[in-house]
């Protein structure tokens, strides 16, 4: 199957297993809202792995009384040097916006939607070469 025919699970279970961990600690630079982090065991900076993280709360419009969505972003980057010199920042940003009366359990749905259109099958074909068929 591809995208034109996806198939994801409601209410999935979402786990990841095997691997080896990647520690991430705060490298005091100062994000408005938010956190970067690195992976201290990458030893030369400039492919250092990092990850920064950022919300903004809802806000009360005061013209209508209605709340606006909340943003949450957490963006990973993996560096690396070319062969010329120049470091590129492969990255994945994952967002959600919300808004505040949807429920816990609403917010966890779409994270493991969001989770799924990372490794479904059906989304092979679109992240590995842009297909949208």
């Amino acid at each position: 199957m591809g995208l034109k025919n996806m198939s994801l699970l409601a209410g999935a279970t979402v786990t990841a297993t095997g691997g080896t961990a990647q520690v991430f600690a705060d490298n005091g630079i100062t994000i408005a809202n938010g956190v970067q982090l690195v992976v201290p065991a990458d030893a030369d900076y400039q492919t250092r792995r990092q990850c920064t993280v950022k919300y903004r709360p809802p806000t009360l419009d005061n013209v209508s009384g209605a709340y606006g969505k909340d943003k949450k972003s957490i963006s990973y980057a993996k560096p690396v040097v070319l062969s010329t010199g120049k470091v590129v920042f492969n990255t994945i940003r994952i967002e959600r916006e919300v808004h505040p009366t949807l429920t816990a359990a609403e917010c966890i749905e779409l994270n493991k939607i969001g989770a799924q259109l990372l490794f479904d099958a059906d989304t092979d074909g679109f992240w590995a070469t842009g297909s949208v068929t």
